[in-house]
């Protein structure tokens, strides 16, 4: 029976597993759940109750692989923290005072624990001013970024200017994208974690067009579908107008790059009220080519 928990690459971890449970992460990282794992941890009685001294049962969950479930308890390792994604037991003994572990802190306003995270091996120690709860700290930010990788957020689908028109010099140009959930939104996730759960909704709030000339334009919204109507006019919502042509840009076009600001609403649905907002970035890039009107005489 194992005693330990190691962190080790797929291969090794397999070999090394014995009766014990792998697990790996993203980046191919696995440490191995020894078989003297509390399997039942938060049960009433002995030493399987809770951390927090409540014998209702906890739910401890890894939110950086997918939000799987962990054990709540390694024997040597200590607690596991939902939000923090460690195990933390209190060092024994406390570091002298002044240590760097102490992190400027007085140890009358708290402990030093040993920690044991499996997807950060860099993380040994840190000071808490109140013993970390199993299976408390679940962290509804963390959630939030975890349903927004559940979405696909792409940059702009740009419909003009288009890679393969020719425009000219002092001619307005129209600047407009297509919208769909995936390139203008809105489009919805949700994550979840024990007992709390969080949707995110993004959509785009702005968008930045760089226009290779040196210009920037912003547009709040996706700009205006050009008509025939409005002849040599300017867009009223999204537009540029190019005084020099493309000639002496290296592919003889301008490079445009058009990004996106997503706009993410978060709350949590189930467990709580809070609400937060983020921000993403996504781009898309095309090239124009800018001529000038050729005089007939």
């Amino acid at each position: 029976m194992l005693a330990a928990l190691v962190f080790l690459d797929s291969g090794e971890a397999t070999a090394y597993a014995g009766s014990g449970k792998v697990v790996c992460n993203e980046r191919g990282l696995c440490r191995v759940v020894a078989d003297d794992t509390i399997p039942t941890p938060g049960q009433a009685g002995g030493d399987q109750q809770a951390s927090n001294g409540n014998a209702a049962k906890p739910k401890c969950y890894d939110s950086l692989v997918g939000n799987q479930e962990v054990p709540c308890y390694l024997k040597n390792y200590g607690y596991w923290a939902n939000g923090r994604n460690c195990y933390f037991q209190q060092a024994d003994p406390q570091p002298a005072a002044g240590d760097p572990r102490w992190e400027g802190h007085d140890p009358a306003d708290g402990a030093i624990y040993d920690a044991y995270c499996p997807d950060n091996p860099n993380m040994t120690s840190q000071w808490f001013a109140q013993p970390p709860a199993e299976g408390a700290a679940v962290d509804p930010a963390v959630l939030a970024l975890e349903a927004v990788k559940k979405m696909t957020l792409r940059g702009p689908d740009v419909a003009n200017p288009r890679a393969a028109g020719t425009y000219t010099v002092g001619v307005p140009m129209w600047m407009w994208v297509n919208q769909s959930a995936t390139t203008y939104g809105p489009q919805s996730a949700s994550a979840t974690a024990g007992a709390v759960t969080v949707t995110a909704t993004a959509k785009v709030s702005k968008i930045v067009w760089r226009m290779g000339d040196g210009a920037t334009v912003t547009c709040a919204g996706p700009g205006t579908v050009y008509a025939a109507s409005a002849g040599m006019g300017e867009s009223p919502t999204c537009g540029h107008l190019y005084t020099t042509t493309s000639a002496s840009a290296g592919s003889g076009k301008y490079e445009v790059t058009a990004a996106s600001t997503w706009a993410i609403d978060w709350q949590v649905t189930a467990g709580g009220g809070q609400t937060g907002q983020l921000t993403e970035i996504r781009q898309t890039q095309t090239q124009v080519a800018i001529g000038e009107l050729q005089v007939v005489r």
